[in-house]
Order: structure tokens, then sequence, then C-alpha cells
């Protein structure tokens, strides 16, 4: 039957406009706090949100670092592997959408034929012939329902969130190794103290036995001098035990054998920084995981119309041609020319339910979508909030604990000079010295915790910020 020119134009408006079955897009909905609630002056608001994202470490100025974070880019196998994966999701993309497009195709054979004297319905024709062929084929589906058009809607959000899930790993790799250089650094420190102090255990017990071999002091002394010193020396193999696991961690992502690797010490640890804290409106679109959880929740609501598609005809025009003959030179002629043209539609009437299932299905995974990118927001604010406070409260404990480390030097010193009149037993000695060594210990513990923490607030604020008194 023949369109009308109305019902003709619909026909070509819908097959070049098309619809879409998927539902209106929205991202999920998170309450988005206001101002984070544990600001301070280690963390002072940023809501302008200026500050880049590259090689964030910089600010922490050493070059070691700085040397190491840039071989993950280069040699970390996570790292490759996540952008592997985005390669694979940008050319699985790439595959959806060549469905919008014309299939093209051709062929071409010669063969030699013989036909069997007794097949059931031969009329005549000689029993061996030739046949060449050659032609071309096209196919084209009409995108009526848009499912072809929400695959594609598809394929490019998760091509999207792989590369988000990339750029995450980068920055996880980044700020895992970050932190645990920290650490290292920590150890480094922590060893240097050590040290110092068993050189000054060694003398102070040295004097000890001296005193002891003139009569002045009884062996009890002694015995509290030497526990005292390899107590310090025990203290200082396990530091040194911690750091190699920290050395070894950072060859793993630096992409190098532990065996092959080391880091020389460094006894100072950098300055705490100043870290800029942005809004909480935009850690949505700073950080690549929340982009990533959002761009599948996208994905999943694209699907949801291919899933509905399935109730309406497929749709499609196919057509080929080309010359076929019995052999010979006359194949390209006119005469041995062949085409047909024409539409084709398909529709399944009876699935016993499948159809309806896979709409359900697809329902059951943009909800599963939106829950996954809710719980990474409300994960992401704990981080910030978490990080927050570490980087505010470990910077008010430091202050306390470095009067600490003032009152039991000035105890120790006391101490001993008191120990050397004779006013007090060497217990007095052992237990101003060992509270020295602690509060030391403690206060290195703490500065090493603090940078972590700016470390890990970099990660959970979803990139890299620069002082900019510290270019």
């Amino acid at each position: 039957m023949l369109l009308s020119k109305p019902s003709a134009a619909s026909v070509v408006a819908l097959a070049l406009a098309g619809c879409t079955l998927a539902p209106p897009y929205t991202p999920p909905l998170v309450a988005t706090p206001e101002a984070y609630r544990e600001m301070g002056p280690w963390t002072p608001a940023d809501p302008s949100d200026r500050t880049p994202r590259g090689d964030w470490w910089n600010v922490y100025g050493d070059q070691i670092l700085d040397d190491l974070e840039r071989r993950i880019e280069i040699d970390n196998p996570n790292l490759a592997l996540a952008l592997a994966r985005y390669d694979e999701a940008r050319a699985l993309a790439a595959q959806a959408r060549a469905a919008l497009f014309p299939q093209v195709g051709a062929t071409a054979d010669a063969t030699r034929n013989r036909q069997s004297e007794d097949r059931p319905l031969r009329v005549g024709g000689p029993n061996y012939f030739g046949d060449d062929y050659i032609g071309g084929t096209v196919s084209y589906e009409f995108d009526f329902w848009g499912r072809v058009r929400n695959e594609v809607a598809a394929g490019k959000a998760q091509a999207m969130a792989a590369g988000d899930d990339a750029a995450s790993a980068r920055l996880s790799l980044e700020a895992q190794l970050a932190a645990v250089y920290m650490d290292l650094r920590g150890a480094d420190a922590q060893e240097k103290l050590l040290a110092d102090t068993t050189v000054a255990y060694a003398r102070a017990l040295a004097l000890t036995k001296a005193q002891h071999d003139g009569g002045a002091v009884s062996g009890l002394d002694v015995g509290r001098a030497e526990a005292q010193l390899e107590s310090a020396r025990a203290q200082q193999v396990d530091v040194a035990a911690q750091r190699a696991l920290d050395e070894h961690l950072i060859a793993s992502l630096v992409g190098q054998p532990a065996s092959t690797f080391s880091i020389a010490p460094v006894t100072d640890l950098p300055q705490p920084p100043l870290t800029p804290a942005a809004a909480p409106s935009l850690l949505l679109q700073r950080r690549p995981d929340i982009a990533a959880a959002e761009r599948r929740v996208a994905a999943a609501n694209a699907n949801i119309g291919v899933a509905r598609a399935a109730y309406f005809p497929s749709i499609t025009l196919d057509g080929s041609g080309g010359f076929e003959s019995a052999g010979g030179v006359n194949l390209l002629s006119a005469g041995n020319s062949l085409w047909t043209l024409g539409p084709a539609a398909a529709l399944t009437i009876f699935d016993a339910g499948k159809r309806k299932a896979g709409v359900r299905a697809a329902r059951d995974q943009f909800d599963e979508a939106s829950a996954t990118y809710r719980g990474a927001v409300l994960s992401a604010f704990q981080e910030v909030e978490d990080n927050l406070a570490l980087c505010n409260r470990l910077a008010d404990e430091a202050d306390h604990q470095a009067l600490s480390v003032k009152a039991s030097r000035r105890t120790e010193n006391l101490a001993l000079t008191q120990y050397r009149m004779g006013s007090v037993t060497y217990l007095d000695v052992v237990t101003a010295q060992t509270a020295d060594l602690e509060a030391e210990r403690i206060a290195l513990v703490i500065a090493t915790r603090r940078l972590q923490a700016s470390v890990n607030l970099v990660r959970a604020l979803g990139g890299g910020w620069r002082n900019p008194d510290r270019t």
C-alpha cells in the first residue's frame, strides 16, 4: 500500500530523528553540605578551586619523591592495566557507534560445478557448469526506537567511566607512593634519633661503669644502663625493618624489583604544607571515582532504552547486487547484472516474558549503579572530613608534643647532672632518658602522620593543589 505524503514525511522524520525509549536522565541526587565541618588553620577553604591538579607532590620540595612519582606513569603495572581497560572501553564504544551507519560488503567467487543427474526437481541443464559472481551487499537498520543510539550512549558513558577509573587509579597510586615515602622518611628520622640515643646511652654506660669501678655506684646501676642501651638498639633494628618494608613497597609501585631498588636515607622530614580544601559542591566534579560512578549510572539509564526497544519491530533495509554468469569473459555485461532491494521487519510475538525480564533487569542495574554512586559520594565526604580532622588535630597535637619534648629534655639533663653529683640514683636517670626518647619518637610519629594526612587529603579532594607561596 502506498503511503500518503504526510505519512511518508512522518516516517522519514522518524527515521532521521528517531525516538528514544530511555528515561530522561538526571544524576542521582545526594545532599551536599554547604561547608566542611573539620576546617581549620591547616586546611583553608578555596571555593574558587583554581588550584591545579598536576604534580601536586612538588609542594613537599623533595626531589627524590618527584622522581619516584614520575616513574609511576611509565612503569607501574596497575596503572598500565587501568589505561588498557580505558583503551578497550573506547574501542567498544567505537564498535557500538558503527551500527549508526550502513554496513557495506563485497563478495566475489568463481567456481566450477557438477550437478547430480538424479538431483530432485532437476530440470535439464548441463552436468558441468561454471558460476562466476561479483557483487556487494548493503544493510542498514532504521533506529526508530533508539536502540542503537542508546547502545552508543551507553558505550560512550562506559568509556568515560573507564577513563575516570584510570585517573582514579593514577591518583591513588600517586597518593599511596607519597604516603609510603613519608613513612620511610619518618623511619629515617627515627633511625637517626635512635642512633644518637645509643651513642648517648653508651657514654652513660661508660660513665656508670667507671663510677662502679671506683666504688661510687652499685652494679644495679650498671645493669640498668646496659638494659637501656640494648633496648634502644632493639628499637633501632625494628625501625630499620619497617623502613625496609616501605622501600620494598615503593619499588613495586615504581615497577622495579625490590631486590635491585634502594633509597638513600634522608633524616629531615619536609614541612607539612597548608592544604586548601575546595568547596564541598565542587568535590563531585573533582573526584574521578565519583565521576566514574555517575557515568555508569548514565550508561545503565541508556540500557533501559535498549531493553525497552526489544518490544518493537526491528526494521532494516537490505540490498545486494552484482554480476553473475556461467563463466566466460562477459561477466560484467548488463545482461549478467542482478540486484535486490527492500525493507525487512522482524518482531517477536511471544517470548515467555523474556523482554519484560530484560527491562526489569535493566532498571535494577540502574538502581544498583545509582546506589553505588550515592555510596561513592558519601564515602568521599567521609574521607575528606577524616583527613581534614587529622590535618588540623595533628597540628595541635604536634604543638603540645613539642612542649613535651622540651620538658623531657630539661628533665633528662637535670637528672644526669644530679646523678653526677650523687643526688639521685641511676633509676631517675633511666626514667628521664626513657621519657625523653619516647617523647621525641612520638613527635616524629606525629610529624609523619601529619604528612600522610596531607597526602590523603589531596587524594580525598580528587586532585592536586599548590601553595602559591611555594611554587
